[in-house]
């Protein structure tokens, strides 16, 4: 179907002024979102009743996990930092290090330790004790948690080479303290 000639649509022929009242609506929409900005953002962290934080002039920096002294004898040896990660785990706005550490050896792999650091290099928690004869894998520290794979063994008939069991486990800071979680095992049968 053709359009009739006879009908004459004047508002689809754009004019000047046309432009000049579409540019100057525009120019009103840009001024008001300029002069109508929200709040400034004030977003924190804090845990329920503590309040805010107090203000660090600098950011302290975290605890060197490679200097520190540990509760574990290697018979004269230095331990060795295996793994190790870092973050605010209780909160306090300074920053934290947690180390995988255990003795070095030539054969087998010898127990390990996982040791929270602050401060200056001190050791201020223990998470795994290295006489409880567990081995440390898949070893995370993230949003205040540290996560870890303990390897073990369920009695001592079985090789030190090839621990024969695994438990999934967390640590939070709760109530002063590092409170342990057991983890389900994801595997299905």
């Amino acid at each position: 179907m053709q359009p009739s000639a006879a009908l004459d649509l004047a508002h689809t022929r754009p004019r000047p002024v046309h432009w000049l009242a579409t540019a100057a609506a525009m120019a009103a929409v840009v001024a008001a979102a300029g002069l109508l900005q929200p709040e400034a953002a004030t977003a924190s962290q804090t845990a329920p009743g503590t309040g805010p934080r107090p203000v660090r002039a600098a950011a302290e920096p975290a605890p060197d996990a490679s200097s520190a002294v540990y509760p574990l004898e290697c018979h004269g040896e230095k331990p060795a930092v295996v793994k190790q990660g870092s973050g605010d785990l209780d909160g306090d706005g300074r920053p934290e290090i947690v180390a995988v550490v255990r003795c070095v050896s030539g054969i087998g792999t010898p127990p390990s330790g996982v040791f929270v650091l602050t401060g200056p290099s001190r050791v201020v928690a223990t998470l795994v004790d290295p006489a409880d004869g567990m081995g440390v894998s898949h070893f995370a520290v993230s949003g205040g948690t540290v996560s870890a794979t303990l390897l073990g063994y369920s009695s001592p008939d079985v090789p030190r080479c090839c621990p024969d069991r695994q438990e999934k486990v967390k640590w939070q800071w709760r109530g002063g303290k590092f409170a342990r979680t057991v983890l389900p095992d994801a595997r299905s049968m």
